[in-house]
């Protein structure tokens, strides 16, 4: 089976805005296994489609072949693999991508048969994020996960990667030629791991002055493209970037948000998880997401006006399963329900408890959402009655810094202040706490 794509990409939940550059026309390839539906399938191409726009590809052309297994030579039956050859030739593509992970043997059998390169499922969401990374730390995370996905692929592709002209699958930090010698892809890698390691070892420090400040911490996760970024910047008012592509946050951002109490706490946006997100790659962004296990409270912010947003929340769960050293409180945001269809979130709602509806673009629900997190985060604090002496300025200042001042008031040569404080900022001012309040 195999049909042309529609131009008119909202059919698939696709809105063409702010679209890049296209550089390659690509053909799709789907291989559907028996316990796969009809509506998994074309779910899964869409998403495809979604990420080839997002790496600047046009898809002419889609084909999807079913089988009771894969093949093991070519993923896809040799006939259908010349028929997608001939398309290739007729449409002039570039680039042939599968919604799949090919072997190596597989990966190099189809570049022989189609006469083009072949991308796989993998492949592309890497190339799209050595696209999106900005900083250091995200373009090592990028160039770590792709030399590890490279190295067992290097018998047959030699060439190919040493005369590299760009494109869909061969960029990477800095679009560098890389070399295909085994020893020094290693070598990069064991560099790659220890720079890593310090960038993370700088992360626990920055964690833990953020923890002396006794501001509580509460991580935004979710599908990529929910709008995570949009809620970091309507509730703290910040201006993390936003873009209407797969991808666009790969750096951790945290932003102080004020709860309706007056207490302060922290928010930090992650990068955007999607179905079979490639292992290597969440182990070369374990620096990043531990953020997420230093969280007091976790956000799973969903897209609700998205068709598959109970499969998304499923995958946010699964990844999150993965990398979480144990269970996390965590709040369902449903996001984007200015745009979607009020049956369905309401359905979203009353099927999931926690959960919360609101609009990061509109501001709809945002109060509700402030006011929970501050009922969510109420049992980890005390009030307590601090006498403080007047030349403790700075122990002072981090009450204000890190608790909810309510009164305060002098006494012969001390401060005494009424406040609530975190069970962090009680371990650090026992002493100065008054016994019995």
């Amino acid at each position: 089976m195999n049909f042309r794509i529609d131009s008119n990409h909202r059919k698939n939940g696709l809105i063409e805005l702010d679209r890049p550059p296209i550089t390659e026309t690509a053909v799709l390839v789907r291989l559907a296994l028996p316990a796969d539906s009809a509506q998994e399938v074309e779910e899964s191409l869409a998403e495809m489609r979604r990420l080839a726009w997002t790496a600047g590809a046009n898809v002419v052309e889609t084909f999807v072949q079913r089988r009771t297994k894969p093949c093991p030579a070519t993923l896809i039956g040799l006939g259908k693999a010349s028929h997608v050859a001939e398309v290739c030739r007729e449409t002039d593509a570039d680039l042939a991508i599968f919604d799949s992970d090919l072997t190596p043997a597989q990966g190099a059998k189809l570049q022989d048969i189609l006469g083009v390169k072949v991308v796989d499922r993998t492949q592309l969401i890497l190339d799209i994020f050595a696209q999106r990374a900005r900083t250091n730390e995200g373009k090592h995370q990028v160039e770590l996960a792709q030399l590890q996905y490279t190295l067992p692929r290097l018998r047959g592709r030699g060439i190919e990667m040493m005369q590299q002209t760009g494109g869909i699958g061969t960029r990477g930090p800095g679009e560098q030629k890389l070399e295909v010698d085994r020893r020094v892809i290693r070598r990069r890698i064991d560099r790659l791991r220890v720079e890593l390691d310090n960038i993370r070892r700088s992360r626990r420090i920055q964690r833990k002055r953020r923890g002396e400040s006794a501001a509580a911490t509460v991580a935004l996760v979710g599908y990529t493209n929910a709008g995570k970024s949009s809620l970091l910047n309507a509730l703290t008012g910040a201006d993390a970037f936003v873009e209407n592509k797969l991808f666009a946050t790969l750096d951790p951002c945290s932003r102080r948000c004020t709860l309706p109490s007056g207490r302060e706490i922290v928010i930090t946006d992650t990068v955007g998880f999607i179905r079979k997100l490639p292992h290597d790659l969440v182990a070369a962004f374990r620096a990043t997401l531990e953020e997420i296990n230093e969280a007091n409270v976790i956000l799973l912010v969903a897209d609700a006006a998205h068709p598959a947003v109970d499969e998304h929340i499923n995958v946010v769960n699964d990844v999150l399963s993965e990398i979480l050293d144990e269970p996390k409180p965590t709040l369902k945001i449903l996001n984007k329900t200015d745009i979607a269809e009020p049956g369905s979130v309401l359905r979203l709602c009353n099927g999931r408890d926690r959960s919360i509806a609101v609009s990061a673009r509109t501001g709809a629900g945002l109060e509700p959402l402030l006011n929970l997190l501050e009922r969510e985060l109420a049992p980890n604090w005390s009030r307590v009655r601090l006498r403080i002496p007047q030349s403790a300025a700075g122990v002072v200042a981090q009450i204000y810094e890190g608790g909810r001042v309510l009164n305060r008031r002098y006494e012969d040569q001390e401060i005494v202040l009424d406040a609530e404080i975190g069970p962090d900022l009680q371990g650090k001012m026992a002493a100065y706490i008054a016994p019995g309040k």
